[in-house]
């Protein structure tokens, strides 16, 4: 007798995939609503909206390799739900708080800003799917959260209370998507935080370092995010320079390797 196998709609391995998926559309959803709020003049919301998708988009690939959840419909949707979250939304905030008093500049500039981050996370699901290697603890230009943050630089600086300075968003603004716009598509190095390796010696360290900067980020918003904006920026020199000693070394070792194995 043939044996009936039971027909089930949903597998049983859908629940664990299904759960950062949901984190993921919350995330785009977040993303959209900034462009409500920018539209509306709520730019301090439009902000903040940013910020919780990113945070949102830091935590649904960790959820979902925590719970053994991840597959490539959850990739493919995580890179277009940054496309929108950091790149359409962000374009647009800064859209209605200055490029729109640039005319047809503004809006080409605009344009420029979404296109590279579409193409710098079409590059990132190509390349991800490398062996893993020592080069996986970096990325190639920054990452789209990172850039849609650091477009957004100019009117958190507006909002927080660090103002050492006055400055013209005509000119600093189109100048700054420019920019964030050849680092998001370059290959300049970048530290990657996803597959970190914390000692359990200084775990409870790297708690308290957590908890403050929430605790920050709650009391003193924009002064936080722009502080770490700045470090951001600076740190990229850093991760830099440590990618080529990186390369150096292991290059070299890969060459004493086929020394010895010509040798013998």
């Amino acid at each position: 007798m043939e044996t009936k196998k039971n027909f089930k709609i949903i597998p049983p391995r859908n629940p664990r995939v299904l759960l950062p998926n949901i984190f993921t559309l919350v995330g785009v959803c977040i993303g959209l609503t900034s462009i409500k709020f920018a539209f509306d003049n709520r730019f301090e919301m439009a902000v903040i909206a940013i910020i919780v998708a990113g945070i949102i988009d830091g935590l649904d690939g960790r959820i979902a390799r925590l719970i053994g959840g991840a597959s490539k419909v959850g990739k493919e949707l995580d890179s277009l739900t940054d496309v929108i979250s950091f790149g359409v939304a962000p374009a647009f905030i800064m859209y209605f708080f200055v490029m729109k008093d640039l005319g047809r500049v503004g809006w080409l500039i605009s344009l420029i800003y979404v296109v590279c981050v579409a193409l710098r996370l079409a590059r990132f699901n190509i390349t991800s799917n490398a062996d893993p290697s020592w080069k996986d603890h970096f990325f190639e230009g920054i990452p789209s959260p990172a850039g849609g943050i650091l477009v957004l630089m100019p009117l958190i600086y507006s909002f927080s209370e660090i103002q050492l300075i006055d400055v013209n968003n005509d000119i600093i603004v189109p100048c700054l998507f420019l920019i964030i716009s050849v680092l998001l598509i370059s290959k300049i190095p970048t530290y990657s935080l996803k597959k970190i390796i914390v000692r359990r010696s200084i775990t409870i360290f790297l708690l308290f370092g957590v908890i403050l900067f929430f605790g920050l980020l709650l009391i003193f918003t924009f002064n936080t995010i722009f502080i770490s904006g700045l470090i951001y920026l600076l740190i990229i020199p850093i991760s830099s320079m440590h990618y080529l000693s990186l390369k150096k070394k292991f290059s070299t070792q890969f060459d004493d390797n086929d020394d010895h194995e010509d040798m013998l």
